[in-house]
């Protein structure tokens, strides 16, 4: 007879036994946890480098400064983070978790509701913490109390009465799973709406200067970044002007002269069929109607400028947003000149709110304010790459095909103005004009139908953890046995017991006050 191997030889799963595994796996709450925390983890990356969602001109300049790494992270979608193949796989798979964590445990926790508590045990000692005293109340009557008692303390009650001994079995603290599972419920709900309301919505951003007002239409907004739900149909009508926009500097603390301390943008917002109303944005107050918040992202200036060709006809007029280069605001803009003079003529331009020249006698902003401004011009001729049919942007200047008039490298300084100035294009072109300056925002319109229902959830997550965390759930027994007789004889017998489910500090104080309470309900 061949020796029998003491190994143990566990069974082989099947593909069914493989699929099994992997679902409790993927389902357990430590799995949950891991992919909340991956979740989170993942979203860094769209904090660190600018998303296409909310800041594409911001994507266009890293672009633009990191020409060899910014190709590698769009390769790994980190422009694009939350729309991003690996992150919408945590999320779906942290859904799903929760979801096959969730439901089960539902069940579980309804079907314990509706049963009785389990039965009294027969040595008390065997417990966390218990004790006992004798009265001389009948054992009956001493139950009963106890019943009662046990009853308005909030416990559920059943009795397990024998001939030896009577006795309450007693539990309460089902509220602590409850509030635990409306906590997943709840978190299952934020991960719905959210995935909705991004779904639904949109981003698009805009750049107003004052005076000037914006329309809730596609074709307003400078750049536009729709959910793949979304419908143009579902557009609020509304526009926005923005009436003034105002900067406070810090002028007292030596060391921060020049910081801004505050953003204020007036403006004046219409609904459709509603009356015009004046209110304000903030950096950390933006402007919130229905389902749509509009943020203060960014400011600057846009020098008013008229072109005039040879013969003086106005060829040209404009507010120009220029776009800020450093913390004291001295800003580059582009105007582009296709039709109306002799030839096609780009001028990239500097303005300084503060001007003062340096020891090389470069142009620099001394003070974002404008206490002294100028603006400059290099001018360019040629082909402005208009009748191409590619895109153009508004802010940069394709010099490839054109010849440099003013400015570095050429016979002519670069063209400077005061407000109010006029001064002569180069070769005969025709003249321009600073008219004056005003003041832009960068706007940042936020659209979420889902967002008082992300809102609701995430309150009632928050307040279910809170409420299961501050609900012990204690398991409690009292037993009576004897005859309650004075004298010689032992009297009744009353022992108490607890039990906690889970970690409870306070058990053993919870027997002591449960005797003293049932000593004075005894008389005892």
């Amino acid at each position: 007879m061949s020796p029998q191997s003491d190994a143990v030889a566990n069974p082989r799963l099947t593909a069914v036994g493989w699929l099994r595994w992997f679902w409790r796996q993927l389902t357990s709450m430590r799995t949950a946890l891991l992919l909340l925390l991956l979740l989170a983890i993942a979203a860094i990356p769209g904090s660190l480098f600018p998303q296409r969602s909310s800041d594409p001109n911001g994507v266009t300049q890293y672009f633009a400064d990191n020409k060899d790494l910014a190709p590698v992270l769009d390769a790994f979608q980190l422009f694009d983070v939350y729309a991003s193949a690996w992150f919408s796989a945590i999320y779906l798979l942290l859904f799903v978790s929760l979801i096959g964590c969730v439901v089960p445990r539902v069940a579980y926790h309804w079907n314990a509701l509706r049963s009785a508590p389990p039965k009294t045990p027969a040595n008390f000692s065997r417990l966390p913490a218990s004790d006992s005293f004798v009265t001389s109340v009948e054992p009956a009557s001493a139950i009963e109390r106890a019943h009662a008692l046990l009853r308005r303390q909030g416990y559920r009650i059943a009795r397990y009465d024998t001939d030896a001994r009577l006795t309450v079995s007693a539990e309460r603290g089902y509220a602590r799973e409850t509030g635990n599972l409306l906590f997943h419920a709840a978190l299952v709900g934020v991960l719905v709406t959210v995935g909705i309301g991004g779904g639904a919505g949109f981003t698009g951003q805009r750049v107003i200067y004052e005076g000037q007002a914006f329309a809730n239409t596609l074709l307003a907004y400078d750049s536009f970044n729709p959910g793949r739900f979304f419908s143009a149909s579902s557009l609020t009508p509304y526009t926005v002007r923005l009436d003034s926009f105002t900067t406070v500097y810090e002028e007292k603390n030596q060391n921060a002269i020049g910081q801004p301390t505050d953003y204020t943008a007036k403006v004046t917002v219409q609904l459709k069929d509603q009356a015009p109303q004046a209110t304000t944005i903030k950096v950390n107050e933006p402007l919130r109607f229905g389902n749509t918040d509009i943020y203060l992202l960014g400011n600057g200036y846009a020098p008013q400028v008229t072109v005039r060709n040879a013969a003086g006809d106005v060829v040209f007029r404009d507010t120009i947003p220029f776009l800020p280069q450093d913390k004291n605001l001295t800003s580059v803009g582009v105007v582009k000149l296709p039709d109306g003079l002799a030839e096609q003529v780009g001028l990239v331009g500097f303005f300084y709110p503060t001007v003062s020249e340096g020891h090389s006698g470069a142009f620099f902003s001394m003070y974002p304010d404008l206490i002294d401004p100028m603006l400059t011009f290099n001018v360019w001729k040629g082909d402005l790459g208009l009748n191409e049919g590619v895109p153009r942007s508004v802010y940069a200047l394709d010099t490839s095909k054109m010849t440099k008039l003013t400015g570095q490298k050429t016979d002519l300084a670069s063209l400077e103005l005061r407000p109010g100035e006029t001064v002569e294009l180069p070769e005969g072109l025709g003249s321009i004009t600073f008219d004056g300056v005003k003041k832009f925002v960068s706007l940042d319109v936020h659209n979420d139908p889902a967002q008082g229902w992300v809102l609701f959830f995430a309150l009632v997550s928050l307040g279910s953890l809170l409420f299961s965390l501050f609900i012990p759930r204690r398991r409690v027994w009292i037993a009576v046995t004897g005859s309650g007789k004075r004298g010689g004889a032992a009297g009744t017998t009353v022992e108490v017991g607890a039990l906690a489910r889970g970690d409870d500090a306070t058990l053993d104080a919870r027997v002591d006050d449960l005797v003293v309470e049932l000593k004075s309900e005894l008389g005892t």
